[in-house]
């Protein structure tokens, strides 16, 4: 089978391709994507849990602390314990962190009105419908894998 033929290549080279895009106009701005998406998951009033923040962008929360220490030396985040519960951290967006996350939803608002320029709402509910099906599969594997190891432990 021709790595063409995959339904995995397709969406790999679109993503790398999307993610270089993003990163290039991040790093005008002298930072990343992946910082880019932390932003626009904190909430610019309330703050949001740190734990909160991972799961919400795909990262393991190791590589999330190390990204939060980074983001707060450059100043674009702090931490205060939460209110309610004391154990619990929640992040703030600084002033800066706050123009660099209206930058972020700029640069993907941008791109999906592009996207959306040249697909039409058929097409697009049509690839939404596919992608659906596709991380239903993968969640059943994973799922599938997680049960086997644990029956095999």
């Amino acid at each position: 089978m021709k790595k063409e033929e995959t339904v995995d290549y397709p969406i790999k080279s679109a993503w790398h391709a999307i993610s270089r895009m993003y990163n290039q106009q991040a790093a005008e701005e002298g930072f990343t994507t992946s910082i880019g998406f932390v932003l626009i998951n904190i909430n610019s009033k309330e703050g949001t849990p740190a734990t909160k923040i991972a799961p919400l962008i795909g990262l393991e929360t190791r590589s999330l602390t190390r990204m939060l220490k980074t983001m707060e030396e450059k100043g674009l985040i702090f931490k205060k314990a939460d209110p309610i519960d004391k154990r619990s951290v929640r992040i703030f967006l600084t002033p800066e962190g706050k123009r660099k996350k209206e930058i972020s939803v700029q640069t993907v608002k941008r791109f999906n009105e592009q996207v959306r320029d040249v697909i039409s709402d058929k097409e697009l509910a049509g690839f939404f419908g596919v992608i659906t099906k596709i991380q239903k599969v993968i969640d059943q594997i994973q799922t599938k894998e997680g049960a086997s190891s644990y029956v095999n432990q």
